[in-house]
C-alpha cells in the first residue's frame, strides 16, 4: 500500500487527549495539569489536550474538537482514572461516539484507564511503601 494512501495516521498527526473527572476545587486539577505539561513537552503543546467530565472545562468534546482543529487526524483518549468504573465504561463511550459523529474522518481511540497500567500500579505502591513521607495538612 502506498504510504500516502494508508489509513494509518502519521504519528505526528496523532493527538493525545487526557481525560479526568473534574472537581469544583481548582487545586484538584494540579496533578493532571502536570501530567499534561509533561506530555506536551514531549509531543508538542498542539498535540495534547486535558479535558474533564464535569465541573471543569474543557469537556471531552471541546478538547477533541481543538485537537482536530490543530490538525490531528487521530486522537488517543487516555482516561486519567484509577479504574474502569461507570464513567469509563458508560460515559466516555457516549462522548467518544459524539466525537466520531462530528469528525468521521478522524480516528478516536479509547485507551485503558491509566490506573490499570502496570507502571502506574508499581509507582503508587512505591510511594505508599516509601518511608518518611511528610504528612499532608488537611484544611
Amino acid at each position: 500500500m502506498n504510504p500516502s494512501t494508508s489509513s494509518i495516521p502519521d504519528a505526528d498527526a496523532t493527538g493525545l487527549l487526557l481525560f479526568a473527572h473534574g472537581a469544583r476545587d481548582p487545586q484538584w486539577a494540579r496533578p493532571f495539569e502536570a501530567v499534561a505539561s509533561h506530555c506536551a513537552a514531549a509531543r508538542g503543546a498542539q498535540k495534547v489536550a486535558l479535558a474533564f467530565l464535569e465541573f471543569m472545562a474543557p469537556d471531552l468534546v471541546a478538547a477533541g474538537n481543538a485537537l482536530v482543529a490543530a490538525g490531528c487526524t487521530a486522537v488517543d483518549v487516555v482516561p486519567l482514572f484509577l479504574g474502569a468504573g461507570g464513567h469509563v465504561r458508560k460515559d466516555i463511550p457516549v462522548l467518544m461516539a459524539r466525537l466520531t459523529a462530528e469528525h468521521p474522518t478522524v480516528r478516536f481511540t479509547l485507551r485503558p484507564a491509566i490506573g490499570e497500567a502496570e507502571g502506574v500500579i508499581a509507582a503508587m505502591a512505591a510511594v505508599a511503601l516509601s518511608p518518611g513521607r511528610a504528612e499532608v495538612a488537611l484544611r
